[in-house]
């Protein structure tokens, strides 16, 4: 509080994830999620600009603040969730958003929500009086909310639970995400199967703005009558997602039993806001096909039901330029699991050899140890936790071996300013593309720097 009060604490704002930002707060929590009993639950609505300027530690540290009150204050049982939602209010370039953090926990009296976010503030109730803190995390939050421009607000009901909102808004780094409608999907039908109606809401208009037909339900029991119905009527769904933990029936029984009316042909994606490693093994033998992470944004989706049908195009390419694509090694340098999944599939498909490094600094290693014709090229994100981007390429650079140090290196950013282009020929690189990736554009480069 005293470093924000003498104006020694700045706002840096950079190149910035909203999907990663989300997904990596998930992972901060998980385990106190599970250690308090809580059921958690974190989703999108309407978000289309996915990368955007922002301070991203300073926006972390706001969620967190709001998440561990809300944990702290919601007893074994209940539910605590985050939602994030973008708003059409802002001008050109700048994308406005709704941070929602809400509880089901003991709620505040309208008199102390006029004081919750002054310094050492905390109503005195029997229910809170043996919970520890500072009280100054509220303080703390309203402050760096003001710093980033932005305002922050509360709605709570004693007994019932609170819903913090944090409006901001962000420059944007790239145009909004690829809304076009798939072709090979388009009037297909799809099933969205999620206890959560927040969540079937907000899958279901994705889904719709990708061209299929999407229909959902909050029981898993009758996504199964659904499916025996579709076959029935011969009008099959071209795909499901269905959330892991419900209710009615555990998700990985729902695969199976749809598995047993529908075949092994469809896809069947498991949401999931909770790590999956524990029933990967399981998920996999009862039919399921890939898995997600909850929050689920539209790139992601989209990549997902995708991936199967954007091979057609670049398995034509990869036939035409096989002498210059087949055996040729590159670096993948991509911290972001699903984008490695993804990136990886599509260049092997296509005739390379992938090898993945998850940060910077594992690239360089990589690099140094295999020694110089090892690899024929490096695939470059920018932002990642440990090297970024720009130092792991001035690293290579100043390899003494002339020719390790200039392997050709292909940078992939959040946007496509000059600035930022400009920015990856300082450090060294050969070639600049914007994400989301354009598949076509990113083959022609390479044909272009293989040949």
């Amino acid at each position: 509080m005293s470093r924000i009060e003498s104006g020694k604490m700045k706002i840096e704002e950079m190149e910035s994830s909203l999907p990663e930002i989300m997904h990596d707060l998930k992972t901060i929590v998980q385990a106190d999620i599970t250690s308090k009993r809580l059921e958690f639950y974190i989703d999108t609505d309407d978000v289309v600009n996915e990368h955007v300027l922002c301070d991203k530690l300073r926006l972390n540290q706001v969620l967190l603040n709001l998440l561990s009150n809300a944990m702290k204050f919601t007893k074994p049982g209940g539910v605590v969730g985050v939602r994030i939602l973008q708003k059409g209010n802002a001008p050109e370039g700048f994308a406005s958003y709704e941070f929602q953090v809400r509880d089901t926990g003991i709620g505040m009296s309208k008199e102390f929500q006029k004081h919750v976010f002054e310094p050492f503030e905390r109503e005195r109730t029997s229910t809170v009086s043996g919970i520890q803190g500072t009280g100054l995390g509220m303080a703390i939050t309203r402050n760096i909310v003001d710093m980033m421009g932005g305002t922050i607000s509360v709605v709570s009901e004693e007994g019932k639970g609170s819903t913090f909102s944090v409006n901001l808004q962000f420059k944007t780094c790239s145009g909004s995400v690829k809304q076009e409608v798939i072709p090979q999907l388009k009037e297909l039908r799809a099933l969205v199967v999620d206890d959560d109606f927040n969540t079937c809401s907000s899958v279901t208009k994705m889904l719709s703005t990708i061209g299929m037909r999407p229909d959902w339900t909050t029981s898993g029991k009758e996504a199964v009558l659904r499916a025996r119905l579709a076959v029935e009527q011969n009008d099959e769904y071209a795909a499901y997602i269905i959330d892991w933990l419900m209710p009615d029936m555990n998700g990985i029984e729902v695969v199976r039993r749809i598995r047993g009316i529908i075949g092994d042909g469809k896809p069947i994606i498991i949401l999931t806001a909770y790590d999956w490693s524990d029933i990967e093994e399981e998920a996999r033998k009862a039919g399921v096909t890939a898995f997600c992470s909850k929050p689920i944004f539209l790139s992601e989706l989209r990549g997902i039901l995708e991936a199967p049908y954007i091979d057609a195009d670049v398995e034509e390419t990869a036939v035409r330029e096989a002498d210059v694509f087949e055996g040729k090694k590159i670096l993948l340098v991509e911290d972001n699991e699903l984008n490695q999944e993804i990136a990886v599939e599509i260049l092997e498909e296509a005739g390379f050899v992938i090898d993945v490094a998850d940060d910077g600094a594992v690239a360089v290693e990589k690099l140094k140890e295999a020694g110089p014709g090892a690899y024929d090229l490096v695939l470059m994100d920018i932002q990642m936790p440990i090297m970024n981007g720009y130092e792991a390429a001035r690293r290579i650079r100043a390899f003494e071996d002339p020719k390790l140090a200039g392997i050709p290196i292909i940078a992939m950013t959040a946007n496509a300013f000059d600035e930022d282009r400009k920015a990856a020929f300082d450090a060294g690189m050969n070639e600049h593309i914007a994400k989301p990736i354009d598949i076509p554009k990113l083959m022609e480069l390479l044909r272009k720097m293989m040949s």
